[in-house]
């Protein structure tokens, strides 16, 4: 008797720690999050900020050109467009260690606007003002929604659709909208990632 309320006892406790459910869907969402910045390479107008350890003299921070270009200090110009900041990184490093002993070069992205439709959500169907906008960090399903006005009167709100790029693949996860606002039930109040579209489909008469 005593074994059964020592283990119901460490069962509470255990079950007090834990931490509250993840509106995500499942892994995707660090997956993209990750993808988007290990694949993305520096385009035009894109500013980027880079930083020589112990030299601010040289360190700046500058739009990419239009040939995809940057000018950098003592070394002048480095092919920015197209490339990672790593490699753009290592090849400033190689040309002032010319000039500077072991030189510690950073690369750093300041302002993607180049790709800014990779990052952005969808809304489309029945919500007062479909449209497309910029993502942000901590925004869900239910963010998105009222930010294009809210469902309209046609709106099969519980068929709602969130699709999502998942290893290459585009997947469908019901989204139960009439759920999250007449019930406030937000179990499917998922978290958004770069590239999310919302479809809201309309009723059928």
């Amino acid at each position: 008797m005593k074994k059964i309320i020592i283990l119901t006892i460490i069962t509470i406790l255990a079950g007090c720690g834990s931490a509250p459910p993840d509106m995500s869907y499942g892994p995707a969402p660090s997956e993209n999050r990750k993808l988007l910045v290990a694949n993305y390479l520096i385009g035009v107008d894109d500013v980027v900020q880079v930083d020589v350890w112990k030299h601010p003299d040289l360190s700046m921070s500058v739009p990419v050109r239009p040939d995809g270009m940057i000018s950098v200090p003592l070394i002048g110009e480095v092919l920015a467009g197209g490339r990672s900041p790593k490699d753009v990184a290592e090849e400033i490093k190689g040309r002032l260690s010319e000039y500077i002993k072991q030189p510690n070069v950073a690369v750093i992205l300041v302002q993607l606007r180049s790709h800014e439709y990779l990052s952005r959500v969808r809304v489309t169907g029945s919500v007062r003002s479909p449209m497309s906008i910029t993502y942000r960090q901590g925004m869900t399903v239910l963010d998105v929604v009222l930010a294009a006005g809210g469902l309209n009167d046609f709106a099969s709100a519980n068929s709602a659709k969130l699709f999502r790029r998942i290893d290459g693949k585009l997947q469908s996860i019901d989204i139960e909208l009439d759920d999250i606002f007449k019930n406030g039930d937000m179990t499917t109040n998922y978290a958004m990632e770069p590239g999310d579209i919302i479809s809201v489909p309309e009723r059928t008469f």
